[in-house]
C-alpha cells in the first residue's frame, strides 16, 4: 500500500478538462465457464462513461483471442448505434478482445487543439506546430480507436494476456494481471505499428467504489512502464499517438487513441 501511495504522490495527477477516453467495459472481469459475457463500448471522462454511439459501420476489426486461436467478432455488432457485444465462453483461461475503429474526422479551434495536445502529452505535435508557425491554425485530424480488454474464465491461466493483436497502437502486459497480489507491480509494453513507443505519456486509471484515481508515466527506451497495482476494482491504461499526414486534402494529422482495461471483480 505504501508503494502505491508514493507512486500517486510522485507522478502527475491529471484534471482532464475536455478529453474523452474510449474503452471496452465488460460487465465484470472474472467469469465462470459458460457464463454470459457482455462487453460495452464506453466513452467518457474520469473512467466513468456511457455507451459509444458507434456501430458495425465504425468497426474496422473486432477479435477475440483465447487458447492460441482468434475469432472474428465483428459480425456480432449490428447497425444499431451503441450496440454491445454478448458472448459465452466454454473454454477456461485468459481472453483478450481487441477493437479497432474506422477513421473519424474532427476539426478543433486552435486553442482547443493545443489544449488537447497538452493534456495528452503530445509534445512532438505541439513542438511541430510551434516550429512551423501553426499554433494559431485549426487542428484537422483523423482518429481511430485501438482498445483492448482482458478477462478470465474459470481458474485456468495461460499466456493469452501477452498476445500481440496487431492493433496500430498496442498495450501488452508483460505478466499476467490476474496473478497480481497485494503490493505487486505490473509492467506493460506499448508498441506503435509493431515498434516500441519510447518516451511516451501513458495515463493510468484505477476505479473502485465510484471513485477514480489517475496518474501518468513516460515509457522508457523500450516502450515499457512499471507501476504498482492493487488487485481490486478495475484498471485502464490509455494514450494517444499522433503522426503528421502528407498530401491529405482534409486533415493534417492522424491519431490513434489506445486503451487497455482489466479488473478484479
Amino acid at each position: 500500500m505504501k508503494n502505491l501511495i508514493n507512486f500517486f504522490i510522485l507522478f502527475i495527477l491529471f484534471t482532464l478538462l475536455s478529453s474523452h477516453e474510449f474503452w471496452l467495459d465488460p460487465n465484470k472481469f472474472i467469469y465462470e465457464r459458460g457464463e454470459k459475457i457482455n462487453v460495452r463500448f464506453f466513452v467518457g471522462e474520469n473512467f466513468d462513461g456511457e455507451n459509444w454511439k458507434g456501430n458495425n459501420e465504425k468497426t474496422q476489426s473486432l477479435k477475440l483471442y483465447y487458447g492460441g486461436v482468434s475469432d472474428d467478432l465483428s459480425k456480432y455488432i449490428s447497425k444499431e448505434k451503441g450496440d454491445s457485444l454478448e458472448i459465452t465462453m466454454l473454454d477456461e483461461g485468459i481472453n483478450v478482445i481487441a477493437f479497432n475503429s474506422t477513421n473519424t474526422f474532427i476539426k478543433l479551434e486552435a486553442d482547443k487543439f493545443n489544449e488537447y495536445l497538452q493534456e495528452d502529452g503530445l509534445t512532438e505535435t505541439l513542438e511541430y506546430r510551434k516550429q512551423n508557425n501553426e499554433m494559431d491554425s485549426v487542428g484537422r485530424e483523423w482518429y481511430q480507436r485501438c482498445a483492448k480488454t482482458i478477462f478470465q474464465v474459470g481458474n485456468e491461466n495461460d499466456k493469452t494476456f501477452s498476445v500481440n493483436t496487431n492493433l496500430p497502437l498496442e498495450i501488452i502486459p508483460l505478466s499476467n494481471p490476474y496473478l497480481v497480489k497485494k503490493n505487486d507491480s505490473l509492467s506493460v509494453k506499448v508498441i506503435f505499428q509493431n515498434y516500441p513507443l519510447a518516451n511516451y505519456h501513458v495515463k493510468i486509471w484505477h476505479r473502485e467504489n465510484d471513485s477514480t484515481i489517475k496518474a501518468g508515466m513516460l515509457t522508457d527506451e523500450n516502450g515499457e512502464i512499471k507501476f504498482p497495482v492493487l488487485p481490486s476494482g478495475k484498471w485502464m491504461l490509455s494514450l494517444v499517438k499522433m503522426v503528421r499526414l502528407q498530401n491529405d486534402a482534409k486533415a493534417d494529422w492522424q491519431s490513434y487513441w489506445g486503451s487497455f482495461t482489466w479488473g478484479y471483480k
